[in-house]
């Protein structure tokens, strides 16, 4: 019923109300969102396994268009269009180890991360997550300190990249691929395609989507 979006269907082809399938999908999308790891856990479960670093990115939602001052915060400049934005770990081979919760199309990664409170749980586990250019200034870190966050060289105007830059920017962005497969396995399920605009529950089906495919991917 996830993975087609079909909570419609059994409802009428079974003779039950559309509003008892809903309660039941409801009802095992809490319980599942309830099995997903929280954010200090999954990161030192990456340590004890040997893992030195994790991959860090995020992805907006699309939801269905509302009118209003109200929805106005769901609207993101950098994707043109109304969604929820949710950030990911995944390990290095790309498998999802844990998603934020939802917020707002137009919150910026970095806020996100921030409000997580990310970094300091990454230093804590003795990881480093590797992110594009959409997280430059997350880490705060000093210069003598281990790197938490470790993202690409951003050009300027009168400061273009030295041959070297550009030669780890590439390293970096050939490391941080399989991150993307993780969103892909993620939005395989299309009942994200049609998420309403409240947050609990989107938070909700994204973390049960989470354990689903880690199921799934596990097999």
């Amino acid at each position: 019923m996830l993975r087609c979006d079909q909570r419609r269907d059994p409802a009428g082809g079974n003779g039950v109300h559309r509003t008892t399938v809903t309660r039941w999908v409801r009802e095992v999308v809490g319980l599942l969102a309830a099995r997903a790891p929280r954010l200090d856990r999954a990161v030192k479960k990456i340590a004890r396994k040997g893992g030195g670093v994790v991959l860090l990115d995020g992805s907006l939602i699309p939801t269905r268009r509302r009118t209003g001052a109200e929805n106005r915060k769901n609207y993101s400049g950098k994707h043109p269009c109304h969604g929820l934005l949710v950030i990911a770990l995944t390990d290095d081979r790309g498998r999802l180890i844990w998603v934020s919760a939802v917020r707002p199309g137009r919150t910026s990664e970095i806020t996100a991360c921030r409000h997580d409170k990310l970094t300091a749980k990454l230093r804590a586990a003795g990881l480093s997550a590797i992110a594009d250019l959409g997280f430059v200034g997350l880490d705060d870190s000093g210069p003598d300190a281990d790197p938490a966050v470790i993202t690409g060289y951003e050009a300027a105007r009168n400061r273009p990249l030295t041959a070297g830059q550009k030669q780890a920017k590439r390293a970096l962005a050939a490391v941080r691929a399989p991150v993307e497969h993780g969103f892909a396995h993620l939005k395989n399920w299309r009942v994200l395609g049609k998420v309403g605009t409240d947050p609990k529950w989107a938070a909700a089906l994204v973390r049960a989507l989470l354990v689903l495919t880690n199921r799934e991917v596990a097999r």
